[in-house]
């Protein structure tokens, strides 16, 4: 196995592994059958592409993926995938638009809920519904989770126990190698009716389909009118409200080489090409502030520091606020600072440069995914 693979088997027998290696990722890229995903991909074992970890933490771009698949398939075949990436993109576009606001509830407020805890049963992996249960035990071992078992974890946790949706959005942003703050807190939103026009659910006979579990009986074995009236079932009454802290490295002791530039990287752009053939000073910064807001586990700490290391050279690891880097770029007499536009980047000073968009020209805040993929759509042939 390569130097910096993570590989854990999953419930269903399929290996998961998330390599840390460019190479490996490129390969990745290469396999996609866009054909196979469109059929299959609402399925636990469907034909996945598993690029959502180096999507959110910039090793790869949307158009990079959309331009390797476009060699081998025609568009028609790869809309769908095409489409997804762009749901990627919306939520992007969301959060460059309203910031932190993203936290809040976006459209209206989030209707009935009783608290503003998590569930002990979702956190234990204990609901009694296995194919969630499976999903969040995954989720623990492999930093991963399907997206469809996303969306009936925060169903189960927000329309069924009735918890709101922030804390529980942030247990599992906590555990996702490719948690992405946009992605993440909007889809929980969606599923619990605060950024779509209604909350979402799902039965039980449709959960045993996409997850492949035999289970027939259980509370979730209703109609949808049922469900949407039902009161909290006995399994997820009790509550909690997990401890989520990140335990971030000592860091370097910066050691810059005067006059050249220093390109920062963060969690958010651990870009290999950025600026890969220039002479410079590579820094990953990790502000404190930063995840005391938005914490990560120690599993997905250590993975995000493997992926750099492993693909950016002779880089240095800063902890501390952008302002302490300024100082330090100050006294040791380097060059200017250049950093990727990026919501967690809007206090950088120095040389702000552009992300990589698959829809360049379609900007702004848009009420719904549909009504930004309209706009799209004209950009596309």
């Amino acid at each position: 196995m390569h130097h910096g693979d993570t590989l854990f088997p999953n419930n269903d027998g399929v290996d998961i592994q998330f390599p840390t290696s460019y190479q490996q990722i490129m390969e990745r890229i290469a396999r996609i059958d866009p054909i196979k995903y469109s059929k299959t991909r609402n399925f636990i074992n469907g034909a996945v592409t598993y690029l959502s970890p180096y999507i959110a933490r910039g090793v790869v771009s949307l158009p990079q993926i959309r331009e390797v698949v476009l060699k081998d398939y025609k568009f028609y075949q790869a809309e769908k995938l095409i489409q997804e990436l762009a749901w990627r993109e919306y939520f992007q576009r969301v959060w460059q638009s309203i910031g932190n606001r993203v936290l809040n509830d976006v459209k209206q407020q989030q209707q009935r809920y009783k608290h503003y805890k998590i569930p002990h049963a979702i956190v234990e992996a204990n609901t009694g519904i296995e194919g969630i249960d499976l999903g969040i035990q995954d989720l623990y071992r492999t930093g991963y989770m399907h997206n469809h078992v996303r969306m009936y974890t925060a169903m189960l946790t927000c329309n069924i126990a009735q918890s709101h949706w922030l804390l529980p959005a942030q247990w599992m942003y906590y555990h996702l190698l490719d948690g992405d703050i946009a992605s993440n807190m909007l889809s929980w939103q969606w599923v619990a009716g605060s950024f779509s026009s209604k909350k979402y659910f799902a039965n039980q006979e449709n959960i045993s389909k996409y997850t492949g579990s035999q289970q027939v009986k259980s509370y979730l074995n209703n109609s949808y009118e049922q469900l949407a009236e039902s009161d909290v079932p006995e399994v997820l009454h009790t509550t909690t409200i997990p401890v989520l802290q990140t335990h971030l490295p000592q860091g370097d002791t910066l050691s810059l080489q005067a006059q050249l530039p220093v390109a920062v990287y963060n969690t958010y752009n651990l870009d290999p090409l950025w600026h890969a053939n220039d002479t410079c000073n590579r820094v990953l910064l990790l502000e404190p502030q930063h995840f005391e807001q938005f914490a990560i586990s120690d599993k997905v700490l250590t993975w995000i520091l493997q992926l750099a290391q492993h693909n950016i050279q002779q880089l240095q690891i800063f902890v501390g606020s952008f302002q302490d880097l300024q100082q330090q770029v100050k006294v040791q007499q380097a060059g200017a600072i250049w950093y990727k536009e990026h919501p967690t980047t809007q206090h950088y000073q120095g040389v702000q440069e552009s992300r990589a968009w698959l829809f360049p020209e379609v900007q702004g805040y848009f009420n719904s995914f549909f009504s930004y993929w309209k706009k799209c759509e004209r950009y596309i042939r």
